[in-house]
C-alpha cells in the first residue's frame, strides 16, 4: 500500500502526525484555529449567574487532553487545566449532576426574568437602589406598598392629607379608624411624641422590632392634626426592615402606616395577597413572602407613667412584656386606642 508523504509542517506539530500518517490540516486553517480558541473563550457562569461552583462549564469548553490537534493549537496550560476540576469525573460518577445543573440554571433565569418584570411595571424588589425613588413617590403625595418586618403596608407622607384619605379610600377603612406612622430610628420619635416619661433604653430595648408603642402626641408634635383627628395618641413604629426605614429616614418625615389589605380582610404576607389592589399603589416593593405570619405587630400603650397595657397581642408579646417589665412598668387597664389596626 503506498504511503502519502508526510506535509514538511507536520513534524513540527506533534509527533502523532508524523508517526501516525494522518494528515494535519495546512498551517492556514491551525492559525484559524487558534484565533478561534483565543477569541471564544469558555462563559464564566460564576460571573453570569453567582458564586455557586456547582454550575458546569458549558461541554463545549472541556477540552480532551489526548487530542494531538489541540495539542499542537493550544499550550499545555490551555487545554491540561481543565481537568483539574475533575469536570469529566464527576460527570462520569454522577449521571445526574448535568440535569440539577441545567435546573440550577433555569431558576436563575426565571429569577433574571423576574428581575426585568419588577423594573418595567410598578413592582419593584426592595431594594436600596429603589429608596430614593419610593422617596420621591411620597413627597408627591402618592401611596406606595412595601414590606416591613411583619407585614405588608401601604404607607405616605403622613404630614399630606390627601395621601392619608388615599389609604381608607384603598382599604375601604372608616376614617375613624387610626393609623400608625412610621420613623427612620428610635430618636425620631420625639418628634412625633412624647417620650420624657419613660424610663431610660425602653423604647431602644422595645425598636427596632415588631412593636407598636402608643404615646402621647403633645403640644410639639409636628404631625398634622387631621391625622388622627379627636386622639391625642398616636401608635409610632420602628420596623426592623432596613428598606422602610431608609425611606422614612429619607422623606424626612413620618410614614402613615397601615396593612395592605381591604379592611377587614386578612392580612398580606406576599405581594400577591393584595394583588387587586395594586392598581391603587404608584409602586409596589417586593420583598418576598415573609415568615413574621399574619398577627401583625405588637401594640402596647405606654401613655401613662410607669404603666402598660397590651392593647393587641401581635407576634412579639411574650418579648414585649419582658422588655416592659424589666424596666420596671406595670400592667395598666384597658384603653381603646388601635383595637383593630394592623402594621
Amino acid at each position: 500500500m503506498e504511503q502519502k508523504p508526510i506535509p514538511s509542517h507536520a513534524s513540527r506539530l506533534s509527533p502523532c502526525y508524523a508517526t501516525s500518517g494522518a494528515t494535519p490540516p495546512p498551517p492556514a486553517q491551525l492559525l484559524h484555529c487558534r484565533r478561534s480558541f483565543s477569541t471564544a473563550r469558555p462563559t464564566d457562569h460564576r460571573q453570569q449567574f453567582g458564586s455557586d461552583d456547582s454550575l458546569p462549564l458549558p461541554t463545549s469548553a472541556i477540552i480532551p487532553s489526548g487530542d494531538p490537534l489541540t495539542s499542537a493549537i493550544l499550550p499545555p496550560s490551555r487545554h491540561q487545566g481543565a481537568p483539574k476540576f475533575g469536570l469529566t469525573r464527576l460527570l462520569q460518577q454522577n449521571r445526574g449532576f448535568v440535569a440539577q445543573s441545567i435546573s440550577k440554571m433555569t431558576r436563575s433565569l426565571d429569577k433574571c426574568d423576574q428581575g426585568i418584570e419588577h423594573i418595567s411595571g410598578i413592582i419593584r424588589p426592595a431594594t436600596t437602589v429603589y429608596a430614593d425613588e419610593a422617596v420621591e413617590a411620597l413627597r408627591a403625595g402618592k401611596v406606595i406598598a412595601v414590606p416591613t418586618d411583619t407585614l405588608y403596608g401601604f404607607a405616605c407622607d403622613a404630614c399630606s392629607v390627601e395621601a392619608v384619605n388615599r389609604i381608607y379610600e384603598i382599604k375601604g377603612r372608616k376614617y375613624t379608624s387610626p393609623l400608625a406612622i412610621c420613623v427612620g430610628d428610635v430618636n425620631d420619635i420625639g418628634r412625633f411624641a412624647v417620650t420624657d416619661h419613660l424610663p431610660l433604653g425602653l423604647l431602644e430595648g422595645l425598636l427596632p422590632g415588631p412593636v407598636t408603642v402608643v404615646l402621647t402626641r403633645g403640644e410639639s408634635s409636628i404631625l398634622e392634626k387631621s391625622l388622627n383627628p379627636g386622639l391625642d395618641s398616636i401608635g409610632v413604629r420602628v420596623p426592623d426592615s432596613n428598606f422602610i426605614r431608609m425611606i422614612a429616614r429619607g422623606s424626612g418625615s413620618a410614614l402613615a402606616l397601615t396593612s395592605a389589605n381591604l379592611s377587614g380582610q386578612p392580612s398580606s404576607v406576599d405581594i400577591k395577597d393584595f394583588k387587586s389592589l395594586w392598581e391603587h399603589c404608584t409602586f409596589v416593593y417586593d420583598g418576598g413572602i415573609l415568615p413574621a405570619g399574619r398577627a401583625g405587630s405588637t401594640v402596647v400603650d405606654l401613655t401613662v407613667l410607669g404603666k402598660y397595657k397590651i392593647l393587641r397581642t401581635g407576634s412579639a408579646e411574650a418579648e414585649t412584656v419582658s422588655i416592659l417589665e424589666r424596666h420596671s412598668l406595670q400592667e395598666a387597664g384597658a384603653t381603646t386606642f388601635y383595637p383593630n389596626a394592623k402594621s
